[in-house]
């Protein structure tokens, strides 16, 4: 697996993926941790739940090394531990915000990530997008705040936490595209790297974490064979859904990842409606609907984008071939004239 193989059917694979993973892995959570089921309380897990998750990839990744299913590759250690104060800072935050926040403020604050990753990868990359994509970018965050934004509450606390989680999120998913590019290193290669410096982190400083946020430790939680079942469970789909968002990321962008990963949100809303009876309302339906249409609307710009950049390259590439071979022959020409005459003055 040293370069992930780029395929309209992997591609599509790579999405499903990443939205089955990560629909079944709330839906996993959600049992876990409701009153009606294990209980498994915010206080309790959160920061330490995430943990466990990167543990479990981390050893998924250490067992492909070892049996030879992928290779390691260089990758200098102050940019994995840089990487991964980043990553950890954005789950800490976003569970902060979360607790520190009301929901609507806190859905808010993950809209944002799409225009903040756009103007990130402007600053540090220097990407430009097309009219068509930012209109698109427009309709998904309409849409997917019309049907998840309700109550907005927030004070002075949660407004820097909910920043440092929006910052620390785009800059991290931005930072996985850059990590591949910059050393040709494949999806699960470099989650392979990361994860094990993060759970080490995770679950050295989360328990001190989650017991700032809701003055309960994990000791102090009574486990069942059912708890460790979906905890189990939980674990599984994390490797899915980690692995997933490396490989989405490093074939398209971070942008890409953010706007047609709300999906999820629509997926997660239904699938709560049909299984769990959560209220579904007209207003949840129709920004359901709004934010699929500015998805679609995303895809066909960022296709017409791509065919038009592959025109511009093709046609620079032609032009330039010509332009060389016309520098070409005159440097023959040129060099046998002189040739000429050296031996003309040798003589």
């Amino acid at each position: 697996m040293e370069s992930d193989k780029k395929s309209p059917v992997s591609d599509v694979g790579a999405w499903a993926m990443n939205v089955i993973s990560s629909v079944g892995i709330i839906m996993a959570n959600k049992q876990l941790m409701s009153s009606s089921g294990y209980a498994f309380s915010f206080g309790y897990n959160a920061t330490t739940l995430t943990g466990f998750h990167f543990a479990v990839t981390a050893m998924v990744g250490l067992v492909s090394n070892a049996t030879g299913y992928s290779a390691s590759k260089y990758v200098p250690l102050w940019e994995l531990l840089w990487f991964s104060i980043v990553a950890n800072m954005s789950i800490t935050g976003m569970n902060l915000s979360l607790m520190l926040n009301s929901v609507g403020f806190y859905q808010i604050s993950k809209l944002s990530m799409i225009p903040v990753v756009c103007v990130m990868e402007w600053i540090l990359h220097n990407k430009h997008y097309s009219r068509e994509v930012k209109i698109s970018v427009i309709v998904v965050v309409i849409g997917v705040g019309v049907c998840t934004v309700t109550d907005v509450n927030v004070n002075a606390k949660g407004f820097i936490c909910a920043c440092v989680a929006v910052l620390a999120t785009s800059l991290q998913q931005i930072s996985i595209g850059s990590l591949q590019k910059k050393y040709s290193i494949g999806s699960f290669e470099l989650l392979s790297k990361t994860a094990p410096i993060q759970s080490i982190s995770l679950l050295v400083l989360g328990p001190f974490i989650d017991y700032y946020l809701n003055g309960k430790f994990i000791t102090n939680y009574k486990l069942s064979s059912g708890a460790i079942f979906f905890i189990l469970l939980s674990c599984s789909l994390a490797v899915f859904c980690n692995v997933s968002q490396y490989l989405c990321i490093g074939r398209f962008s971070a942008v890409s990842f953010q706007v047609l990963g709300h999906m999820k949100t629509v997926c997660v809303l239904t699938l709560g409606w049909l299984l769990f009876d959560s209220e579904l309302t007209f207003k949840n339906i129709s920004g359901m609907i709004v934010a699929v249409v500015g998805m679609i609307i995303y895809s066909w710009a960022v296709e017409i984008e791509k065919q038009t950049n592959a025109k511009t390259m093709s046609n620079v590439k032609n032009s330039l071939t010509e332009e060389e071979i016309r520098l070409l022959k005159d440097g023959i020409e040129k060099t046998t004239v002189k040739d000429i005459e050296l031996g003309e003055s040798k003589e």
